[in-house]
């Protein structure tokens, strides 16, 4: 019986502190409550389905109704061709902007490379999306590698910046999909850099950019560097002799 009631005694010792002490911190937890956040009810939207954008998305392109949204860059009306809700490039009448200007954004538009027989072999399916009219995700006829291409020139690159974590593009004449988060580059009141802009890109349903770092407007020869501009400014596509076609886009700002 004493050694049943000296062995109850050390037990006791031994777990009361460790008993306290969950007690203690159990007391200390605030209550599930303090930690629920009603400041904010976000707006409710009707999701995309096939073809048919959130409810709160800007419709830039269905059909040739919306041209109006659009002008060259010198503010012509647009000559690109118009049939089937399709908008598709003509040759050498410059690239199109979009009249409205957007800083970060979330944008879908689905395009489409022409047969490869229409173009040089270096200039497949040849266009591309620029963000703010300066930072260009590019639009190339990259399947199966079947077009030689430098990397960082392959459909979905950051052109000559960034080189897609994967190629993901499917036939030419066959519709594909880009759906990007774009975050625009941010500049400090003395118009110096203050955060770069990046690009998360879905290319037909696939991640290739994930939060990729642009370093600065597009430039074929040398290096890109970021200069001072508004917060707000055109969305853009290339003409770049090739037909390529575009169809579905549309865009929220973020």
């Amino acid at each position: 019986m004493k050694v049943f009631t000296l062995l109850q005694t050390v037990l006791f010792f031994i777990l009361s502190p460790l008993a306290f002490a969950q007690n203690a911190k159990e007391q200390a937890l605030p209550p599930a409550s303090a930690t629920e956040d009603w400041s904010v009810k976000p707006p409710l939207v009707t999701p995309a389905v096939y073809g048919v954008p959130p409810s709160d998305a800007i419709v830039l392109y269905r059909d040739e109704k919306d041209l109006d949204k659009w002008q060259h860059l010198n503010g012509d009306p647009v000559k690109w061709s118009t049939t089937n809700h399709e908008l598709t490039i003509v040759p050498k009448t410059t690239d199109i902007e979009t009249k409205q200007k957007y800083g970060s954004v979330q944008l879908h538009i689905e395009w489409k490379t022409p047969d490869p027989k229409e173009d040089k072999s270096n200039n497949r399916g040849n266009s591309g999306v620029f963000l703010m009219g300066l930072y260009e995700l590019q639009i190339y006829e990259s399947y199966n590698y079947d077009t030689r291409i430098y990397y960082n020139g392959q459909a979905g690159s950051i052109y000559k910046q960034q080189i897609p974590l994967v190629n993901a593009s499917s036939q030419p004449q066959t519709w594909q999909s880009f759906d990007i988060v774009f975050n625009a580059p941010v500049f400090n009141e003395d118009k110096i850099l203050k955060t770069p802009g990046y690009l998360t890109v879905f290319h037909n349903h696939v991640l290739i950019l994930n939060h990729a770092e642009i370093k600065g407007p597009m430039v074929y020869l040398g290096y890109p560097s970021y200069s001072y501009h508004e917060n707000k400014l055109p969305l853009r596509l290339q003409e770049h002799s090739s037909r390529v076609r575009f169809r579905n886009i549309w865009i929220r700002e973020l």
